[in-house]
């Protein structure tokens, strides 16, 4: 979940169109068979191996993170009034975050048709971001993030509709891209398939989708490690429904927003929407913060992997006193059963900076990072 969407968000006007801007990206190198989903046969995913040394190892490096969320995620970078700027990337690795998750909307860079190709301004934005983040020594998550109608949900505003019978396959494909044009950054980038799969994809739809995705990563970055969780979306309830695909260089995430009328009170992208005027975190608050956690952490032993808690916040509508009581109950809870984390998020509603004054929120930070 991001702040700006959830799967119970009212339906929102279709805006149906082309990819838009710039030029494309040189399409994969099956673009003759690229409409047929069975040209990307899924990874075996019936006997996963538990996790590598080298899973376990970035698992930690993720460490105490941050999601630069709302920014490329939007349908067009700035569309939700953030971009993301030197400022954000220098504040956010001075503060002492020790990754960024970035979520990106590939979905609405590439073209409708085959082979599907992104846009080449968009991916090179994409890559300065990268490449600056991991100048200063952050690990970076990468995704896919809001392809909608990859899910069955209403489009955003500015967003573009493709063909049903291809929204599958463009998202292999566009993971195809990315991976070869990433290919050569080193062990600090992280790929993460795919933020939240829910509505159509919900169970064994996604565990097919997810294994053709590992299939074509695996062409061009045999070794680089992968984020990948279940659905329903990101939820530990629904862990046990994820077949985890037969790879060694894993690393499994959830998103724990509990309890969410707390954490999503007067969130207006929520319907119906929370009351506002709760407070956090009293006993059974608590209880309800720690029990997805003890669910992720036992299947995640139980698989032999990591688990990475990839979001957790809450939206401003609280009372701060709340917010930060929350934040630092959820961090100690992730940190106490061993996971690292990445916090929901930098500079808009839920966010540890002000991207107007452009001074991190201090309080809120504190209750993120420090003691």
């Amino acid at each position: 979940m991001a702040a700006r969407r959830l799967t119970v968000m009212a339906a929102t006007v279709l805006a149906v169109g082309a990819c838009s801007g710039g030029s494309a990206v040189s399409g994969p190198s099956q673009s003759p068979a690229v409409a047929d989903i069975n040209s990307y046969p899924p990874m075996a995913n019936d006997a996963a191996p538990g996790a590598s040394t080298r899973a376990i190892t970035a698992a930690a490096a993720i460490g105490r993170g941050v999601n630069f969320g709302n920014m490329l995620d939007a349908p067009t970078e700035g569309a939700w009034g953030l971009t993301v700027t030197d400022d954000f990337i220098d504040k956010a690795a001075g503060a002492g975050f020790a990754s960024v998750r970035l979520p990106v909307r590939w979905s609405n860079h590439a073209d409708a048709a085959p082979p599907f190709a992104i846009d080449a301004t968009f991916m090179a934005r994409v890559a300065s971001v990268v490449d600056k983040l991991l100048a200063k020594g952050v690990t970076v998550i990468l995704n896919q993030h809001h392809y909608h109608q990859l899910d069955g949900d209403a489009l955003d505003p500015g967003e573009f509709a493709v063909a049903d019978s291809v929204r599958d396959v463009r998202f292999v494909v566009i993971w195809d891209q990315i991976a070869a044009h990433f290919k050569g950054r080193g062990d600090r980038l992280l790929f993460e398939l795919y933020n939240e799969p829910h509505g159509r994809l919900k169970g064994e739809p996604w565990n097919v989708l997810a294994a053709r995705a590992m299939g074509v990563v695996r062409k061009t970055n045999p070794d680089r490690v992968i984020v990948v969780g279940s659905n329903n979306p990101y939820t530990a309830s629904n862990l046990a429904a994820f077949k985890v695909p037969n790879d060694a260089n894993l690393i499994l995430t959830v998103h724990n927003y509990a309890p969410f009328t707390f954490t999503h009170q007067g969130a207006t992208w929520v319907t119906p929407v929370t009351p506002v005027g709760v407070t956090c975190c009293s006993a059974s608050q608590q209880s309800e913060m720690t029990a997805p956690l003890d669910a992720a952490k036992s299947w995640a032993m139980a698989k032999r992997y990591p688990m990475y808690v990839g979001e957790f916040g809450a939206y401003s509508m609280g009372d701060d006193a709340s917010r930060m009581d929350f934040n630092r109950k959820m961090r100690d809870a992730v940190e106490a059963r061993g996971m690292s984390w990445t916090y929901w998020e930098f500079a808009a509603g839920f966010g540890v900076y002000d991207p107007v004054k452009l001074t991190l929120r201090q309080g809120l930070l504190d209750s993120v990072l420090g003691h």
